[in-house]
């Protein structure tokens, strides 16, 4: 059985043969004298209809199909505004999500002045919101003796990855001579920098990379970076975000390492510059602590000028603290391949503190030094002269457990150097 669809098909082509060829030809030769004529005026008047009425069906389609390509445009229009602002809406997102990480670097860096929280909160920002953990992330600070940069901190998206440039690369060379913030889509592509220069330098791979120095009044403190191994990895966007962070973390880290300062300079003498008797004792307290845990040695020395009061009713007390400044330059160059902590006691005394140094060590160590001191000449008032010390010398645990009793003894042994003659070494 044909299908309903067929069916009309061939019933209307069956009408129309019926209507259009069958009935007028019955008709012209049944009804007409002139049958052809008359089916020639029929078939060219409806010839005309069609004619017509195709003309018109035509129009009608390019109408309807004018209007089909016209709600197209308008339909791609919406579509292509609808997109655009979808991207908008997801830059607004991510730029809401940047600038929240930012009110969270501003709220953890006010809460903390310490300068290793401050840049692990920094780095880890911008590593995850900027990089999403991708390539590495580098933060380089001037060391202020060397005025070099020194690798402080590193974000790395493979753990294994060893950064060799500890002093910074081709790129951080050229912070440091313009200060300026640096955006590279490909190294290359970019004219300034020599790619083959920079694999002979670097174990990492850099294709992209973004850079902001980290100043605060003026003052230049390190470099903030994030490279990739892929080119066109970072945007005018990202670079403007990480300088945001630079600008703060600057203020913070600077802020930090006033703090410090102040710190060092409250546990350090103002004259000689060591630490101070307080600063001691709370060392003192930590290393006794540590040797109780660790099983741990060391030894603790004490000396004082011999005769310091001659020097200052011969001289002067200006004199004195020329010959206490003197002092401590003498201990501290003589004794700096061992790592001492040399604190000002009181007065002309001094101690020293000598990590993972057994008592007959410190007693060889005090030896040398007192003769070092004593053949060191001091020009005072144009005349040359010379100080000599009487020095104590104790061990932990052989000599006590408690600061308190190693202070007590290195006291008692110090002052029988100075009965037995002074310029020598006791050790009880």
């Amino acid at each position: 059985m044909l299908p309903a669809a067929v069916l009309k098909i061939i019933l209307r082509i069956i009408l129309s043969l019926f209507l259009f060829i069958v009935i007028p030809i019955l008709i012209a030769f049944n009804f007409s004298s002139y049958p052809l004529k008359l089916l020639f005026i029929f078939y060219l008047s409806n010839a005309g209809v069609l004619c017509l009425l195709l003309n018109q069906n035509s129009k009608a389609r390019y109408q309807i199909e004018s209007k089909i390509q016209d709600i197209r445009e308008k339909l791609n229009i919406v579509r292509a505004d609808t997109l655009k602002e979808q991207k908008f809406n997801e830059a607004l997102l991510a730029k809401r999500e940047r600038y929240d990480n930012l009110k969270k670097i501003v709220e953890e860096i006010s809460q903390n002045l310490d300068l290793e929280y401050i840049s692990n909160s920094i780095t880890e920002i911008i590593f995850s919101s900027i990089s999403n953990h991708k390539g590495t992330c580098l933060l380089y600070l001037i060391d202020k003796q060397t005025q070099r940069l020194s690798l402080f901190k590193a974000k790395k998206e493979e753990e294994d990855l060893v950064i060799k440039t500890k002093e910074g690369d081709i790129f951080d060379m050229w912070m440091l001579r313009h200060v300026t913030p640096l955006l590279v889509s490909d190294i290359k592509k970019d004219f300034r920098f020599d790619s083959e220069k920079l694999k002979a330098q670097s174990t990492m791979l850099v294709s992209s990379l973004i850079s902001a120095p980290l100043v605060s009044e003026n003052n230049f403190l390190g470099i903030l970076r994030l490279d990739n191994p892929n080119p066109d990895f970072y945007t005018q966007d990202d670079l403007r975000f990480l300088v945001s962070v630079s600008n703060l973390g600057a203020v913070a880290i600077e802020g930090s390492q006033l703090f410090l300062k102040t710190q060092e300079l409250a546990i350090r003498d103002s004259l000689t510059l060591v630490y101070t008797k307080g600063y001691l004792m709370e060392r003192l307290a930590l290393e006794c602590e540590r040797g109780i845990r660790k099983g741990a040695v060391f030894s603790l020395l004490m000396l004082d000028i011999d005769f310091f009061k001659n020097y200052n009713d011969e001289f002067g007390h200006s004199a004195g603290d020329i010959v206490l400044k003197r002092l401590t330059e003498n201990i501290v160059n003589s004794l700096k391949d061992l790592n001492p902590l040399v604190c000002r006691f009181g007065g002309e005394e001094f101690c020293i503190i000598l990590e993972g140094r057994d008592k007959v060590s410190a007693l060889e160590i005090a030896e040398r030094l007192c003769k070092i001191i004593e053949k060191d000449k001091i020009i005072l008032r144009r005349q040359e002269t010379s100080v000599t010390v009487s020095i104590g010398v104790v061990a932990f645990p052989g000599d006590g457990l408690r600061p308190d009793e190693l202070i007590a003894k290195v006291d008692k042994a110090m002052y029988e150097a100075k009965r037995k003659g002074r310029n020598q070494v006791c050790g009880i």
